[in-house]
Formats: structure tokens, C-alpha cells, sequence
């Protein structure tokens, strides 16, 4: 059996720690030893993109003439790829990443994968936390956002994520998307509480199962898509 060898690693101010593993062609990221995602699971957040981007297609008579996405979590950069692909030019794809690393890393071990997303002259990458760069930003920024923090509202990456599934924070998410405009959230399995919390918060909700690989037999993962109640 061929070694996973450890090529990056970092540690939060919270304490948690991120390593960027290769084997056999594949780069794998862990947090706390714990693995989160690989090159070799892409599926379902590319699936993301292409759910929450629906209305954004080139060519498609609900485009907005310049349309604004923005992207929560970095992650290998596989949603972003899937994002710039669907949305053509003009756009602007924000992306929220609070580790400094997984950006660095996005641009050395991980350009091989999916080229130098990051230099796209489309791409923004804002560095920092969620809520923070949610809670700046004015009502109807956004066209869609593409949410992809945590496995689940449940089962936290980091314990600050908590105020991201708030009340108040969903209301605000409500606001800073357009009238037509859309959230879609990355979950590693269904969290009908959080589905009831998004529809009291005044969204329509629709779930998708997802698989994490186009050739997986078990669709495990779930994608929710919510949009503004008229």
C-alpha cells in the first residue's frame, strides 16, 4: 500500500489543526486527523454550483447581465471551478475563506488539479470569517451563495460556526440575496432541523440527495436549496 505522505499542514488560533496529504495522485485535506475532503470525492460540490447557479447559466433569460456569486469555504477549489464554468463573463465569484493556508495551498499543491482559479480575474478571495463578510455586505448583493462550512449545522469544523445556523443570521443571508436569488448548503448527510429553521426563517427549501463520487451507488450527502418566500 503506496504511504500517505503529509506535504502541508496548519493549526487555528481554536486549535485546530489542517495537514494536505498525497496518495497516489490525490490529495487528500484532514482537520484534527480527521479526513474532510479529496480530489477524489468532488461530486456533490461540484453538484453545489451547479444547483445553486441554475438561473446564472450563460444564456439562460433569468442571467442577470453581471452576476454575483459568493462562495463559503475555499475547500480544495472544486466548487469554485464548477462555478466560473457555469456563470461565463461578466460575474464575480467572491470567495470566503477564514484558514490563510487553504488558500496558499489552493495556488501551489492544488493548482495541478484545477489550474489557477484563484487568478481568474473573476475570482475574489476575501480572507476571514462568514459572518463577519455576510454581515458587511448590503441587501441584494448576492445572486446566489454556495455554502459549504461545516458537515453539518450539528457537526461543526470549528465551534464559532454556531452563529452561522442563528436566526438572525439567516435573516440576514435572506436579505443580502436578491429578490430571485438563491442559498444552496453543502451537508454531509440531511439536517431536517435546519431545513425547519430555514423555512421558519422565510425561505422555500428544496433538498437533493448527492453523492460524493458520479460512480458512488449510496447518494449520502444532501444539498439544500432555498430561496425567498414571495
Amino acid at each position: 500500500m503506496k504511504p500517505y505522505l503529509k506535504i502541508a499542514e496548519s493549526t487555528m488560533p481554536d486549535g485546530t489543526h489542517y495537514s494536505l496529504h498525497q496518495h497516489d495522485g490525490k490529495i487528500y485535506l484532514k482537520y484534527n486527523g480527521l479526513e474532510l475532503m479529496s480530489t477524489a470525492m468532488t461530486y456533490s460540490e461540484q453538484q453545489l454550483a451547479d444547483l445553486g447557479c441554475q438561473a446564472l447559466l450563460v444564456g439562460k433569460p433569468s442571467r442577470p447581465p453581471h452576476p454575483k456569486v459568493l462562495i463559503g469555504g475555499l475547500g480544495l477549489g472544486f466548487t469554485l471551478k464548477r462555478t466560473l464554468e457555469l456563470v461565463g463573463s461578466p460575474a464575480t465569484v467572491d470567495v470566503a475563506e477564514l484558514m490563510p493556508p487553504l488558500i496558499e495551498w489552493n495556488r501551489t499543491h492544488l493548482v495541478e488539479f484545477n489550474g489557477p482559479l484563484l487568478e481568474d480575474p473573476r475570482t475574489s478571495i476575501i480572507q476571514g470569517d462568514l459572518f463577519d463578510i455576510v454581515s458587511s455586505k448590503k441587501p441584494g448583493t448576492y445572486d446566489a451563495l454556495l455554502l459549504d462550512i461545516d458537515n453539518t449545522p450539528d457537526d461543526l469544523i470549528t465551534s464559532g460556526n454556531s452563529r452561522l445556523y442563528s436566526a438572525g443570521f439567516l435573516e440576514k443571508l435572506r436579505q443580502v440575496i436578491t429578490p430571485q436569488g438563491c442559498i444552496a448548503y453543502w451537508l454531509s448527510e440531511p439536517a431536517p432541523k435546519f431545513k425547519k429553521s430555514l423555512i421558519k426563517a422565510g425561505f422555500a427549501v428544496e433538498e437533493f440527495a448527492s453523492r460524493p463520487h458520479e460512480r458512488s451507488k449510496r447518494s449520502r450527502h444532501c444539498i439544500l436549496l432555498a430561496r425567498r418566500k414571495s
